[in-house]
């Protein structure tokens, strides 16, 4: 059993963007595991845009990571000790073990990955928490019916990427907006939605109306900011809004007034809209709904995805602080250990 461990904590909490300084890269002893646990090596760290909002301590849907606590997140891991009855070594398994190599469990919230259905990789990917989030919040909010069109921010993204998808698996058009013309590219070529155009286009609202000519009927929203401006008039009479993420807003230092708030509130009213935001586990009872469907979607071709994968766990400070800007290319993960599946 090794010896030593490593593991990322949060020294202090960030004003705007989050900094290298905020962040420690300790060593620690590896623990051992007492009665009714089990040890866990981390393989797959998933790196996502909400851990920002867990370094700050204001209300929230959840507590923030404490100063000095271990960086929160969804781990890939392979149980390497066990004194529990319900795993064994060797079992893959998806935790919450957060920024860490190693650590301990009780076995609560621990789930066996079955890698007939795909890298384990994809169980903090498209078959995780980024694909569930795409397909509770596109069916069961957005509810997008044939014909209709569906925008999604942020396209390129492992939660917009498969949004785009479903939608078309739906019977959807599918509108992506990515950042830069290789991930447009990419939307359009690789994973067929039906347009994408670039948020950076100084013409986006005009570009964006030409290539929604019949208006917007659900728009998946992941940014805000400027995009959300531009999609907001396009949105036609009863469309839904799904709002998942404002990653545009996440390093803001105060609270900004929406630019107009009496026009957005009188065409809710007029237009008869649904906007709601959600967290993914709104929808747990979904679950397997959600690992039936996706896991054949992807078997089948029909849902594509993308890793943009760091080595180490010294890597994830970075990665994370490129994530916020729109660094990665695909789902971000940062390979701590050997992937021996």
């Amino acid at each position: 059993m090794p010896q030593s461990a490593k593991r990322v904590v949060l020294v202090s909490r960030p004003v705007g963007e989050p900094k290298a300084s905020n962040f420690r890269v300790e060593d620690y002893a590896v623990p051992a595991p007492g009665e009714g646990q089990v040890l866990l090596r981390t393989i797959w760290l998933s790196l996502d845009p909400y851990m920002r909002g867990r370094m700050s301590d204001g209300p929230s849907y959840a507590a923030p990571v404490p100063i000095g606590g271990v960086m929160e997140g969804g781990t890939v891991s392979e149980v390497i000790g066990s004194i529990n009855p319900g795993f064994a070594r060797g079992d893959i398994v998806q935790s919450r073990a957060g920024w860490q190599s190693h650590a301990l469990s009780d076995g609560k919230g621990l789930t066996k990955i079955d890698p007939k259905l795909g890298p384990v990789s994809a169980a903090v990917g498209v078959l995780g928490m980024p694909g569930m989030t795409a397909y509770t919040g596109l069916l069961d909010i957005g509810k997008p019916q044939p014909g209709e069109t569906v925008v999604v921010a942020a396209a390129s993204g492992a939660v917009g990427s498969a949004v785009g998808q479903i939608a078309k698996i739906k019977g959807a058009r599918a509108v992506g907006i990515a950042g830069g013309k290789d991930k447009c590219d990419y939307v359009k070529k690789e994973l067929g939605f039906d347009d994408c155009l670039d948020h950076r286009d100084p013409n986006l609202a005009g570009k964006l109306k030409d290539a929604c000519p019949k208006g917007i009927d659900v728009y998946f929203e992941n940014v805000g900011g400027a995009v959300f401006e531009a999609v907001f008039p396009l949105l036609n009479t009863f469309a839904r809004v799904p709002v998942c993420g404002l990653i545009a807003h996440y390093n803001d230092t105060e609270a900004t007034a929406p630019k107009w708030p009496a026009t957005m509130m009188r065409a809710v009213l007029t237009k008869r809209l649904t906007i709601r935001g959600f967290i993914v586990s709104d929808f747990a009872a979904r679950h397997a709904d959600f690992l039936r469907d996706m896991s054949q979607w992807v078997r089948e071709g029909k849902v594509k995805h993308r890793e943009f994968i760091t080595e180490g766990l010294d890597s994830a400070p970075a990665a994370f602080m490129g994530l916020l800007k729109g660094a990665n290319f695909g789902k971000q993960l940062v390979r701590v250990g050997p992937d021996k599946a």
